[in-house]
């Protein structure tokens, strides 16, 4: 392989490698050739096998880049014993073919020129949360989500860097590392079990890097490149696997607050808040496997000594990553309720309060939604308090708000619920559950004029809404709406939402002490 790359750098083309991969790029195409390695977790040991891996790289890789992947390439040596790629002569190797990409798109590069915006991390996450939704997800993939094969995968980490990790962390940080990631398959078996049965676990990406993802603009939107294509038990996971990876890759760039906003915009659009109890332990996982990798490479004879400098830092860094996401936060989480009648303002505020918080909203007209088995802006169109509003279904909504708030909250995270809480008997409910919880709770109640609240939902009908309040239920609504009288100062703060909304948020992080 030496050669090959020799001769294919002497025609212009840029090497970068891993420790899996040399991969070379020319102007336009990229060749990526597969070293004959042989792991534990991988073989290529043989030119057979190299050829079915790239093949197997072109086809799932098409799925998040479908213009990126071009195909599977012999590489050649001809009679004067050169090697190209795709040439003539005897095959002596295989390669994927892609289209070059832009170096400065990548969301590392965005990140490095302080451009990776929230608004790029919320349509990336969208866009996962469609992928995901997509993905193959049956009983054989359910198996790899079961705690026996997670365990393995730990336990194959740890056993792998036995000797190489004390290089970079104490041997009492690895043993820190590895007991907090067995004892929560241990102590949480049932919830690692239970989204496998409900289809959780999936045929994702398995290796969502910042460096493999691509803002190219709007004419070509986001790609998403080099997925796992060797080891089906390290693709297929629980989709919170692949959310931890990128959210560890932001926090390994020191931008945790990214990666929560990131986390929080995913759940959002997935409406999985589920994933919360576990996203410590899949960060943890993830950072392990890159501290492993590094050190990989570092051990690499044939690996340049750049490369291997780097991967040494890089190796240690990940490794402590993996340490602090098994510790617990510092700061106790609050709750953050938001309510009022239609059309009052209450998404404009939660918006503005998870963008400066980067915490997730819980909101019950996407719950409701969910739970009708419809996407969010499919209009459910029934009378006040009938069909999918009545009072039956209303019940199952804030059910499954307080669920999803309890399980953002339990993982060290604050939350913000968003729903009308027009009953005093749904706010004394969220007051109790803050109080099981032990943590502090806020009720923000959004009020606007009778003139502007009109306004507000004539403008509402003119376009697809997740919000099903019209005109015509207003004054339903506002019979039913039961006065917050019940609570006190410190619980409750009224604010005007026909005010400059910089004001409001002001008042709002002035009350809650932020």
């Amino acid at each position: 392989m030496d050669r090959v790359t020799s001769d294919l750098r002497a025609a212009g083309y840029e090497l970068r490698e891993t420790h899996i991969s040399r991969v070379l790029l020319g102007q336009d195409r990229v060749y990526k050739l597969k070293k004959p390695v042989q792991f534990g977790f991988l073989d290529f040991s043989s030119l057979a096998l190299r050829k079915a891996a790239c093949e197997a790289e072109v086809a799932l890789n098409r799925r998040l880049a479908p213009d990126v992947y071009l195909g599977v390439v012999p590489v050649t040596r001809d009679a004067s014993g050169h090697h190209r790629c795709n040439g003539e002569g005897q095959v002596v190797e295989w390669a994927v073919e892609m289209l070059r990409l832009a170096d400065e798109d990548t969301a590392e590069a965005h990140l490095a020129r302080g451009e990776l915006t929230k608004k790029s991390l919320s349509e990336l996450a969208c866009l996962l949360a469609t992928f995901h939704r997509s993905c193959r997800s049956d009983e054989f993939t359910a198996a790899f989500g079961s705690v026996a094969r997670i365990r393995a995968n730990v336990s194959e980490n740890f056993e792998q860097t036995r000797h190489s990790a004390p290089a970079h962390v104490s041997d009492q940080d690895v043993r820190e590392i590895e007991r907090y990631q067995l004892a929560m398959l241990e102590q949480h078996s049932e919830l690692f079990e239970a989204r496998a049965r409900a289809g959780y676990v999936r045929d994702g990406h398995g290796d969502l890097r910042l460096e493999h993802v691509y803002f190219r603009g709007a004419s070509h939107g986001i790609a998403i490149i080099d997925c796992i294509e060797f080891n089906e038990r390290f693709r297929f996971a629980d989709v919170c696997a692949d959310v931890a990876f990128l959210t560890m890759d932001l926090s390994w760039h020191d931008r945790s607050d990214l990666a929560e906003w990131f986390l929080a915009q995913y759940a959002r659009h997935a409406c999985d808040y589920g994933l919360y109890p576990l996203i410590d332990f899949y960060q943890s996982y993830r950072a392990y496997v890159r501290g492993k990798v590094a050190s990989f490479l570092e051990e690499d004879e044939q690996a340049l000594a750049s490369s291997k400098a780097r991967a040494h830092a890089q190796a240690r860094k990940y490794y402590r990553l993996a340490q602090a996401a098994a510790r617990p936060p510092i700061r106790t989480p609050s709750l953050y309720v938001v309510g009022g009648m239609i059309a009052s303002g209450k998404t404009t505020v939660c918006d503005a309060l998870a963008s400066i918080w980067c915490c997730p909203v819980v909101d019950a007209d996407r719950a409701r939604k969910f739970l009708s088995g419809v996407p969010p802006e499919e209009p459910l169109p029934e009378a006040a308090f009938a069909g999918h509003y009545s009072a039956a279904a209303t019940e199952r909504v804030y059910a499954a708000l307080l669920e999803r708030a309890t399980m953002v909250v339990a993982s060290g995270r604050s939350v913000i619920v968003e729903a009308s809480f027009r009953s005093r008997d749904h706010r004394r409910r969220v007051r109790q559950l803050a109080e099981q919880l032990g943590v502090p709770w806020y009720f923000v109640e959004c009020r606007a004029s009778d003139e502007v609240t009109r306004q507000r939902l004539a403008r509402r009908e003119l376009g697809p809404s997740v919000s099903d309040g019209r005109l015509a239920l207003l004054e339903d609504l506002k019979r039913a709406w039961e006065p917050v009288d019940e609570l006190s100062d410190r619980e409750h703060l009224l604010i005007d939402t026909t005010q400059p909304p910089g004001n409001n948020i002001a008042r709002i992080r002035a009350w809650v002490g932020d």
